[in-house]
């Protein structure tokens, strides 16, 4: 499991990029990458393009970052999701918090 941030040039934006597994055993570096950041970005991008998997606990990490990010007023954009990915985010209703593309 690979996650790294980048934040953009202007630091509004924060790009997280999640390869492999999005499990439980990925939390804390999850976390590290949007608190451990020397921007306070307005926006943030979750790249699932190479991610694998999917559980649970990755959904509630997710919504932990929104919590972080201002709750109701965040901007999260979920992208290049699998088919697979999509589906268990279309039967978490996460479409309703996230944008996804």
């Amino acid at each position: 499991m690979a996650i790294t941030s980048q934040p953009s040039a202007d630091g509004q934006e924060l790009t997280i990029v999640i390869r492999g597994r999005f499990d439980f055993a990925s939390h804390q570096e999850f976390r590290d990458a949007y608190e451990r950041t020397s921007v306070t970005p307005k926006r943030y991008q979750v790249d699932l393009r190479d991610t694998s998997y999917l559980d649970s606990s990755a959904l509630g990490m997710l919504l932990l970052l929104r919590d972080h990010a201002g709750g109701d007023s965040s901007q999260i954009r979920l992208l290049n999701c699998s088919s697979d990915v999509r589906k268990i985010l279309a039967i978490s209703n996460f479409e309703q918090l996230f944008q996804i593309s």
